[in-house]
């Protein structure tokens, strides 16, 4: 076969061959991230805290370089927390006997407050704002609510500093604030403000640990303001992938985005709200409690996207032209035309017909028609055909960049057949670990299954014999989509996982392709990756099956399926 695909079959490598050419592409691959390698530290920032904050993610491929860097790290990091710790310990012991008094009485007030708000009344803020105010920075609170979540920020944001230092300078901390917060009714009235404070506004989601690193020395305000931003940001994430996987777009603060991630960002928010009222007035999507779900016009226009979209490049690649407006009728006429006879469609070829009248009887007007004159297109039948796609979901599959394509075919086949092949059939397996039906409409929602290890192409295999036994007639086939060899096979209804493959796994999986290789199923599979194992095992099935094995890429893979269906729609019915 031409074109990148491939029949099966072919010549056996040697033993002595094979190691050679692993051994070559294992050099190569080290060449690769060498090179690659080289390209990051000579792309490196030219001051030095940029050159450490890059090399953070670096993977250093020398153990004894990881090592000094990590000693290199570790020595500035205990120079910048002894400086920090200094001018911590300095501002706590600056503290005059007014201050600590001044601190004890707005803790007693704002204790008040907060247990007149939990009992159901109304405190004065403001006369509490007008009196203490000055505390509470150049952006004071405007709200009890407001002053509720600004404390515990602030009360997050100090036990996250005492977190993040070394276990020594914590201690000589801690013991210097009891040292100057002696005063037992002040230490009782803290830890009322405390309770009270996690049972209006749980502490539990501000409370992190976060590492200091860089060369700028910070006194305790700017630190506690950087400790104030960075919980922020928690919440700002937090927020966003709540949105990501279901959560609604209306829960994120749309200034924490503005102030964090800037104007661009808080307008491509907006515009995304603005989208999601579009595509919900067109009918595409439409509210399921908290969420958006697509709604089967919104699956449909997904699929007919997908159809066209691999359409049109087969258009310009000029492999041929799909109209995907013909409606069709169940009949195609080919280009062969024969003599009408008793019984055929008649799918009248008009000009042959004619000029068989105007040979027979010559030029004249009207023109007189015999039954012997009559020719017609020669009718291709469609047939009835049950199939089942399989598709990898395991993780190698998203690795490479693979996941995607498979899961447009997915989308693009299940279109083609619901529109243009009615009377068809199609069902969608994902197999990893496990294998698993796959519904229509849970298509664009399908994820590659990141938690589990496995390719199990016995159990998918299996799962597609049951569902093709539904039709007792027609054209039954299984339409496997993979870029690797089975890793995984069902003992007792468990997966039992092993790399490099188990021998036990190629049987059990061989043995599923003979079952429905007896059944008069065909399996055309489409391989994403033509390593030697994997070609072997392709080969195997293509031998046992007699079925086709198409080696392709993830840019070609829709054009290969879809044609290769179309193509192989028809038979000739001859008279």
């Amino acid at each position: 076969a031409s074109g990148g695909q491939q029949a099966s079959g072919g010549q056996q490598a040697s033993g002595g061959q094979q190691a050679g050419g692993e051994q070559a592409e294992f050099a190569k691959m080290l060449e690769n991230i060498a090179e690659r390698k080289r390209q990051f530290l000579e792309g490196l920032p030219e001051d030095v805290p940029g050159k450490i904050k890059e090399l953070q993610n670096y993977e250093f491929m020398n153990p004894e370089a990881q090592h000094r860097y990590q000693e290199l790290m570790e020595m500035l990091k205990k120079a910048m927390m002894e400086t920090f710790f200094k001018d911590i310990h300095q501002q706590i012991a600056n503290m005059s006997p007014e201050d600590l008094a001044r601190m004890k009485q707005m803790v007693q007030d704002m204790n008040q407050m907060l247990s007149d708000q939990m009992a159901g009344g109304e405190p004065d803020f403001d006369k509490f704002m007008e009196q203490y105010g000055d505390l509470f920075g150049d952006h004071p609170p405007q709200s009890i609510e407001e002053l509720i979540s600004q404390m515990q920020q602030q009360i997050a944001g100090m036990q996250n500093l005492l977190d993040s230092l070394p276990p020594e300078m914590r201690q000589q901390l801690q013991d210097l604030l009891m040292d100057k917060v002696g005063d037992p009714d002040l230490q009782a009235e803290l830890s009322e403000l405390a309770g009270n404070l996690e049972l209006l506004y749980p502490m539990r989601d501000l409370r992190n640990q976060y590492p200091f690193r860089g060369d700028e020395e910070l006194d305790l305000n700017e630190a506690m303001q950087l400790m104030d931003r960075m919980q922020g940001m928690d919440e700002l994430e937090r927020q966003l992938e709540r949105t990501q996987y279901g959560g609604d777009i209306d829960d994120i603060d749309e200034e924490k985005l503005k102030e964090i991630l800037g104007e661009d960002a808080l307008d491509t928010l907006k515009q995304l709200r603005e989208f999601l009222e579009i595509l919900e007035e067109a009918g595409y999507i439409r509210r399921k409690g908290n969420t958006w779900e697509l709604t089967p016009r919104g699956t449909r226009k997904i699929g007919q996207k997908a159809l066209g979209e691999i359409y049109a490049q087969l258009k310009k690649d000029t492999v041929g032209k799909h109209s995907l407006r013909d409606a069709g009728i169940g009949v195609d006429q080919a280009d062969d035309i024969k003599p009408y006879e008793f019984g055929d469609p008649f799918h009248l070829a008009l000009d042959k017909t004619l000029g068989n009248a105007i040979r027979r009887e010559g030029a004249g007007v009207p023109v007189k028609i015999h039954p012997s004159d009559f020719e017609v297109y020669r009718a291709e039948q469609m047939t009835q055909t049950a199939t089942v796609m399989m598709v990898d979901l395991s993780w190698s599959m998203a690795l490479r960049g693979s996941f995607q394509a498979a899961k447009k075919v997915a989308l693009a086949l299940n279109n083609l057949i619901r529109s243009q092949f009615s009377r068809d059939s199609l069902y969608i397996i994902g197999f990893s670990a496990y294998a698993r039906e796959l519904k229509a409409e849970e298509l664009p929602y399908v994820r590659w299954d990141e938690s589990v290890l496995g390719t199990n192409m016995h159990h998918a295999f299996m799962m597609a014999e049951r569902l093709l036994s539904k039709h007792k007639s027609g054209t039954r086939q299984i339409i496997m989509i993979s870029d690797g060899e089975p890793t995984a096979h069902l003992e007792n209804g468990r997966s039992y996982f092993a790399y490099p493959p188990s021998p036990i796994t190629i049987r059990e999986t061989l043995k599923e392709v003979m079952h429905c290789t007896k059944k008069g199923i065909t399996i055309n599979t489409f391989m994403l990756d033509r390593n030697y194992y994997l070609k072997e095992f392709v080969n195997q099935i293509a031998r046992i099956n007699k079925g086709r094995v198409f080696y392709t890429t993830p840019d070609k893979l829709g054009e290969y399926i879809l044609v290769d269906y179309v193509k192989n729609k028809r038979k000739h019915v001859r008279g």
